[in-house]
């Protein structure tokens, strides 16, 4: 598959993630919930820290380590790119990558993340996280890539 193609796809993950943030953040309170579905929920929540708030009384710094994760993550991309091999690789970093970008993009333009999807179920504590369409993309590609490496792994081992 040619380069531009995985470049695309990252684009448009990158796109629909802007699009969404910027719905909620347009037409929804801070804090309001809307239903999608018996146990998902569309609410506005700004979260200026990293992952469940951590940091959050450090923005300036949580700016920055994610300046450093999307270069990280982007050069490892860029890397994968040009090699022949690695089709589920690249498919990985270029959802890590999306994710990496649009979080960044929300610390440098608007001073936080906007999260916006989350999960009704018994624990309050665990209700009460929400997310948004990168940090599902970072999720996915790092179990991707988790994956990935556990069979070549196996592979270089030569382990079934």
């Amino acid at each position: 598959m040619k380069k531009r193609w995985f470049l695309c796809g990252t684009g448009i993950l990158f796109a629909a993630d802007q699009i969404l943030k910027s719905y909620t953040e347009q037409n929804m309170d801070k804090g309001e919930e809307k239903p999608l579905t018996e146990h998902v929920v569309l609410r506005r929540v700004s979260n200026p820290g990293m992952c469940l708030n951590l940091l959050a009384d450090k923005p300036g710094i949580v700016k920055w380590l994610s300046l450093a994760a999307a270069g990280t993550v982007s050069f490892l991309y860029a890397l994968a790119l040009f090699r022949k091999k690695g089709f589920w690789k690249k498919k990985a970093l270029s959802l890590m990558t999306a994710g990496a970008w649009s979080n960044t993009f929300d610390r440098f333009t608007r001073g936080h993340v906007a999260d916006y999807i989350g999960f009704k179920c018994k624990s309050k504590k665990l209700s009460s996280i929400t997310y948004n369409l990168a940090d599902f993309f970072i999720a996915a590609g790092a179990a991707f890539l988790s994956v990935i490496s556990l069979a070549d792994t196996k592979e270089k081992s030569g382990k079934d």
